[in-house]
């Protein structure tokens, strides 16, 4: 017992350093671990020493400043969501889906609040932000007479803009993914170190998209060919998010191929390591996604091993 109490206390102290990473330079990469702390004491403990655990950082944050608070109160509703799976045994892909869900929906929520309550224009936002960079970049490169080589007029800035809004929801889902896979990888191994049995996902030689992702993705490739000069910003919209998140699908069949043929192979471990780092850093190795999809590749593999 006393064992545990100390670990519910080094966790909170976690915790609490890294909601007030959130004020620091670090927080690009800190973020991506801000849950962690809340899934594992809502995980281990009962909800009275939940809150018991919690309560302490939340004064402390308060007496810093109030905003941490709704920070804090924010980034518990996914690890809530996480733990409550966890305690239900669920499958690790459900708790995964879960989080990323929870995550989105909150995402959406605070763009949608934001925009109702406090009248933010997201397009001003991002074009004040691209023009105070290109801003700063051109004043040290005007001092040397060098200005005209960056270039990019306000109507650049403009359309950079409504480009960079056009990919938000793409970007969110891929944040939102990014963090709940994160928290359950490190999540899971401290969870069975201390007696409690998660599941764990699927190997990767078993990672399969459906067939009909193919479909989505010509018709939307098509729309994207042929209505790219259309004034249904919607439609380019859903288009623009949905392409490249298809095209990480089928990164994601490619590097679970390359895992199943090392598997069948006897290949040493490294090799589909290095393989899965070659998918992501080169693009154009999704198209064997797309044909594992199509044609019965893995089933070629297994034949030509008997």
């Amino acid at each position: 017992m006393l064992k545990y109490r100390w670990t519910s206390a080094a966790w909170s102290v976690v915790y609490l350093l890294l909601l007030l990473s959130l004020s620091t330079p670090f927080l690009i990469i800190t973020t991506l671990f801000m849950i962690i702390p809340a899934v594992l004491l809502f995980t281990t403990l009962n909800t009275r020493q939940f809150i018991l655990s919690i309560v302490p950082v939340w004064l402390i944050l308060g007496l810093i400043s109030p905003l941490y608070i709704l920070i804090a109160a924010y980034l518990l509703v996914p690890a809530l969501v996480m733990g409550r799976w966890y305690k239900k045994k669920a499958p690790a892909s459900s708790v995964i889906v879960a989080g990323t869900i929870t995550l989105l929906g909150e995402f959406l929520l605070l763009l949608l609040l934001g925009k109702t309550l406090f009248q933010f224009d997201l397009y001003n936002y991002v074009y004040d932000v691209l023009n105070e960079m290109r801003t700063m970049a051109l004043s040290p490169m005007q001092e040397f007479g060098m200005g005209n080589l960056l270039g990019g007029s306000s109507e650049d800035v403009g359309n950079n803009s409504r480009a960079f809004i056009q990919v938000i929801p793409m970007a969110l889902i891929v944040s939102s993914f990014l963090i709940t896979v994160i928290t359950h990888s490190i999540v899971r191994p401290i969870l069975n170190s201390m007696g409690y049995a998660v599941p764990k996902l699927k190997p990767a030689r078993d990672w399969r998209m459906p067939k009909s992702f193919i479909w989505y993705y010509l018709i939307a490739a098509l729309i994207q060919l042929f209505f790219f000069k259309s004034d249904n910003s919607l439609l380019l919209m859903i288009t623009a998010n949905l392409v490249p998140l298809l095209r990480i699908c089928f990164i994601i069949q490619t590097i679970g191929f390359f895992f199943f043929i090392a598997h069948e192979r006897n290949w040493n471990r490294i090799i589909p390591v290095i393989l899965a780092v070659l998918a992501i850093m080169l693009p154009p190795l999704w198209i064997i996604g797309i044909i594992d999809l199509v044609a019965p590749l893995r089933e070629m593999v297994t034949k030509s091993k008997r």
